[in-house]
Order: structure tokens, then sequence, then C-alpha cells
């Protein structure tokens, strides 16, 4: 079942979070989160688990590759290890189609960075269609 983050599982959300973004600590996901700018919070759970996770947000800047505005936008999505290939994933995409439509959006969009060849296969799989690659690049001012 999808349900939002309730303070009985943010805890639990945030440590997946952290697999997720690869950063940060529970401490800063329930700061965030208090402090709203985390509104759109999903956790997946079983009867006895949170094993899953979805953020989403709606982005009225331009979002590469889409011809609308706003756009919904999957930030992150996560499912244990142990509970992959069950189909949850999917669950929450399909969870955040409907989301989506709900809050006048016509597309989803998604990214990856670009050697992350699993979340790339995922996005694949579950019906994304690649738009772009991009290099960021930085140079100090020294």
């Amino acid at each position: 079942m999808i349900q939002e983050v309730t303070t009985n599982s943010e805890v639990s959300w945030a440590e997946m979070c952290i697999e997720v973004y690869e950063e940060g600590s529970v401490e800063m996901y329930l700061k965030d989160r208090k402090a709203g700018k985390l509104p759109y919070e999903y956790v997946y759970c079983t009867d006895d688990d949170y094993v899953g996770m979805l953020s989403l947000s709606i982005r009225n800047d331009y979002v590469e590759g889409t011809s609308t505005s706003p756009v919904a936008y999957v930030e992150g999505i996560y499912v244990k290890p142990e509970y992959r290939n069950r189909g949850i994933a999917k669950q929450l995409v399909e969870f955040a189609k409907q989301w989506a439509r709900e809050k006048s959006c016509s597309e989803l969009a998604s990214d990856c960075v670009i050697d992350n060849l699993d979340s790339y296969q995922f996005h694949k799989k579950i019906g994304f269609e690649e738009v772009g690659r991009v290099i960021c690049f930085r140079q100090g001012v020294q």
C-alpha cells in the first residue's frame, strides 16, 4: 500500500532517502520535511515494514524533453533490495502518474546520473523515454 509519509513512517522514509541520494542524514531529511521543503513524499508499506519510497514534485521551470508546464517530477524512487522485482516500483510509478493527473500535469519526468546503469535500465523498463544527456561543469573564480 502507498501512503503519505507520516510521523510513523518518516524515519524509515529518511533512511531510504539516504540510499537514493547517497548523501545526507536522517536528521537532515526530517528537518527539510518539517520545514515544508519535501511536501510530496510517499512510502510503500507491507503489513509490517516500509519497503519503498517515492518523492515527487511539481516543476514550473523548463524540464528537459517536455513540452508542457507544469511537469510532475519523480525526484526519487527506491525499493529495498530484498523487495525488488515484485512490481513495487511499477506501482509507485503508476501512483505518480495518477498523482500527476490530479495535479493537472500531462507529463511525468525523472532523471538519473549519467553513469547509473541500474537507474537508467529501470527508467527504460518502466516506460520512461530518454530525452537527453547532460554533463555539467564548474570552475572556481578565485
